[in-house]
């Protein structure tokens, strides 16, 4: 429990942040799920065009701390590296 109104107050902007870091995170998870789930059903064509949503994505939530940068530029290497064998055949 906060001692003083002002931490009381951090406190409720802590719980909003953290609402919309996992709301955001989610959004993120989700897409990636749906992705390699296409990849893993064959239907590449579909999970390429949702590629670019992805990635814009995790980029905004890159841009806004709710994951490292460099953490999303691995998710992105790796769902884009899930379509390139899949692309070939």
């Amino acid at each position: 429990m906060a001692n003083t109104r002002s931490a009381a107050k951090q406190a409720r902007a802590a719980l909003r942040r953290r609402a919309l870091n996992r709301s955001q995170l989610s959004t993120v998870r989700t897409s990636e799920k749906k992705i390699r789930s296409l990849v893993k059903a064959g239907n590449t064509d579909e999970a390429s065009k949702l590629l670019s949503k992805f990635h814009s994505q995790i980029d905004r939530a890159a841009k806004k701390g709710v994951v490292h940068k460099n953490t999303a530029s691995r998710h992105k290497q790796r769902v884009a590296a899930l379509l390139k064998p899949a692309k070939k055949a």
